[in-house]
């Protein structure tokens, strides 16, 4: 008919299948609400920020990598002490930086308990106000949702019941916000029968994730505040409800659930105050900022001072119209904090007063490092680092059970003494035009460089970016184009060895990749001849570095052969972290002599074990703090990086070329942070082709 190619019924393509009907009882359970004193304030919240849903999850993100692509842009931690904060996740679409994907999720299982509704828009709600500090392409109209069911179908009267409940609030909350839920999965058997009859049943709970494009990865709020005094801290309600402790981490640390649950009860509102707070991202308003849920109010507020080493805040309540002051600490009511500078504060409200939304001033940063709550007279001091330590501790002894040699005890001793910190080099201006590199370069410059990968090699796509950044030709060359003699390098100037997990690591971390090398004629003999000839470099990163030590790359001439062996904690190792580049002439780090800077590790045996005094290496990165996590591995002497005698070739286990822009670095300097187009890793890559231009021109 000229609009639908096909038109057929569905009955056509799969039958008339019998409709089933599911029969229920509606049953009403009650739970019993904490019993509570104010006096005991401090109590309650050392028991609700060791909660697993409240408490540091550093446990999870330190073995997982979290810079892989070199497109991640916002990942779980953030701040100074790198700990796990953040709202939501983005990546960027390409290496330019601008456009991208966030993600985030929601959930809220005790309040589900208690009200099968409530729990099912409270878990969007978590959702949407996670994921609202990025700024999305088309606000709401951007976003999309899944939901996941978790819910023990049939396994007592009444279940099937609050799941058409839970399922029918998220579809009218979803459908009054304007908010698309295309997929989901259901686990509806989350039972557990015992062969003496007894069972367990999961609590009926939806996991929501959120997932839209982002109009610049650049602009995403930090949940980390700015100790800037000229600025203040506001409070932005979502739920349009009274302050209720129903369901809540301090309920259930307490033992107890409660029937009393938060709501959104106005989407219409709750949608103004999303697209509000999206124009005041838009329009560069919001330095910080931070939802709330697991913990309430002051777990919030606590968060946004962690991953920091200075500062604290100074908050008055008054504007908040409720006097008890565990509700107001407490309650999970949907909401964020917001931190805006002093002048920009009547254009911030201005804002949220048009879109109708409800704002009350909180207080403002101040230098002393606890968080003072003031209400109706009473000050209620809360201090940061002692605070901090709880909220980790939970961490810990989790990591106890995946950490070996006593490296879970050391990263709980020294995660907030290792701060970031940066030496520039002071002839650095953050430009492209420093380094006469062009991201928009369309033609070859006849410099050509080799990406030399095998099978499980995954770091790639981000070298040849950064190849390409810095003036080289790049060429994609497989261990099978070396073996069948397809490739001989002879026409390549620079060869780079990426990070990976080439063959799984199933012979341990690049054996078998080695073995590739030295059990093929024909790779091993272009190998070689590359290596002899007096105009070539090369790179090996990551699982690249540890083939280079394997195949005695660096020191040929050493009797006793460095290796790379596990890590001291025996698990995968992901920070973002600090290293010094000591004085050292390789061609790639020379002139970064002196620097201190911040990078991505992702791996599993980085640790150099090296038989010889340090004075023997051309050592040329080392991690700037000796102890356990700074040194991430157990490295001798703290190396990162070594390079051969003469400078050319280089071994290093950190990702330099995933920290070449200030998006891909999980932390920057402040003042740098909206300046510099790119970081001081990308000289080193600036180095290597001058130096073979130089060379080609003898």
């Amino acid at each position: 008919n000229g609009v639908r190619p096909f038109d057929l019924a569905v009955e056509q393509m799969f039958g008339s299948s019998p409709k089933t009907y599911m029969k229920d009882n509606t049953v009403e359970r009650h739970y019993e609400s904490p019993i509570y004193t104010p006096s005991d304030l401090q109590e309650y919240l050392t028991g609700v920020l060791q909660l697993e849903a409240v408490g540091c999850k550093d446990w999870l993100t330190n073995k997982v990598d979290r810079s892989v692509t070199g497109k991640v842009a916002r990942q779980q931690c953030q701040g100074g002490l790198q700990l796990p904060v953040s709202d939501c996740g983005v990546v960027a679409l390409d290496y330019r930086g601008v456009k991208g994907i966030a993600t985030s999720i929601g959930h809220a299982p005790q309040a589900a308990l208690a009200d099968p509704e409530a729990g099912s828009v409270l878990a969007v709600a978590e959702a949407l106000t996670n994921i609202v500090w990025a700024p999305l392409a088309e606000g709401l109209d951007s976003l999309f949702l899944s939901a996941n069911w978790m819910w023990a179908c049939r396994s007592q009267e009444g279940e099937d019941a609050r799941l058409y409940k839970a399922v029918k609030a998220l579809s009218d909350f979803c459908r009054t916000l304007q908010i698309n839920v295309p997929t989901g999965k259901d686990s509806l058997s989350m039972t557990q029968k015992y062969p003496d009859g007894s069972k367990v049943i999961s609590p009926g709970t939806v996991i929501v994730s959120a997932g839209a494009e982002v109009s610049d990865v650049k602009k995403v709020v930090p949940q980390v505040m700015v100790n800037d005094k000229d600025s203040t801290f506001y409070h932005i309600d979502f739920s349009f409800d009274s302050l209720k402790l129903g369901g809540s981490a301090f309920a259930q640390s307490l033992g107890k659930i409660g029937d009393d649950v938060p709501y959104v009860q106005n989407a219409e509102y709750f949608r103004d105050a999303f697209l509000a707070v999206q124009e005041l991202i838009n329009g560069g308003l919001i330095i910080a900022g931070h939802d709330i849920s697991a913990g309430g109010l002051i777990t919030a507020l606590l968060e946004m001072c962690f991953a920091n080493v200075r500062g604290g805040m100074d908050i008055d309540l008054k504007y908040l119209d409720e006097s008890d002051i565990v509700k107001i600490l407490f309650a999970e009511n949907p909401g964020i904090i917001i931190q805006v500078k002093d002048k920009r504060r009547q254009e911030t409200e201005q804002i949220l007063e048009d879109a109708g939304v409800g704002f009350v001033q909180l207080g403002k940063p101040t230098d002393k490092r606890c968080v003072l709550v003031s209400k109706a007279g009473t000050i209620y001091p809360f201090d940061i680092d002692e605070l901090r330590d709880v909220w980790y501790s939970s961490s810990y002894l989790l990591d106890r059970k995946q950490s070996i040699n006593g490296r879970a005890e050391r990263r709980f001793e020294n995660y907030k003494q290792q701060p970031l910190e940066w030496v520039f080099p002071a002839t650095f201006k953050g430009k492209f035009s420093q380094y006469g590199i062009n991201p928009d370069r369309r033609t070859p410059s006849g410099i050509r460089a080799a990406i030399i990968r095998e099978k499980g090699t995954n770091g790639e796509r981000e070298m040849a970016y950064s190849l390409y950044l810095a003036g080289f030709d790049v060429k994609d060359v497989m261990m099978t184009d070396l073996t069948s003699g397809r490739e001989t390098l002879e026409d390549i100037h620079l060869i780079v060895f990426c990070g990976g997990f080439s063959n799984s690591d199933v012979l341990g971390s690049a054996k078998g990749w080695a073995g590739g090398f030295l059990f093929n004629e024909k790779a091993k003999a272009a190998l070689d001849r590359f290596y002899a000839r007096k105009d070539t470099l090369s790179l090996g990163i990551c699982n690249g570095c540890q083939l280079m030590m394997e195949l005695d790359l660096i020191n040929p001439g050493h009797e006793k052969k460095g290796k790379m062996l596990h890590n001291d904690s025996h698990k995968f190792e992901s920070s973002f972290l600090n290293v010094v580049i000591p004085t050292n002439h390789s061609v790639m780090f020379g002139s970064l002599s002196g620097s201190k800077l911040s990078i991505w590790v992702a791996h599993g045996e980085g640790k150099f074990s090296l038989p010889y005094n340090e004075d023997t290496y051309h050592v040329v990165a080392k991690y700037t703090y000796s102890e356990y996590p700074g040194n991430p591995n157990g490295s001798d002497y703290s190396v990162a990086a070594l390079a051969s005698t003469d400078g050319r070739h280089l071994a290093m286990m950190p990702h330099l070329e995933r920290s070449i822009f200030p998006w891909q670095n999980a932390y920057y300097p402040a003042d740098r942070i909206n300046k510099d187009q790119i970081t001081p890793w990308v000289e080193a890559f600036v180095n290597a082709r001058k130096w073979v231009s130089d060379k080609s021109a003898e």
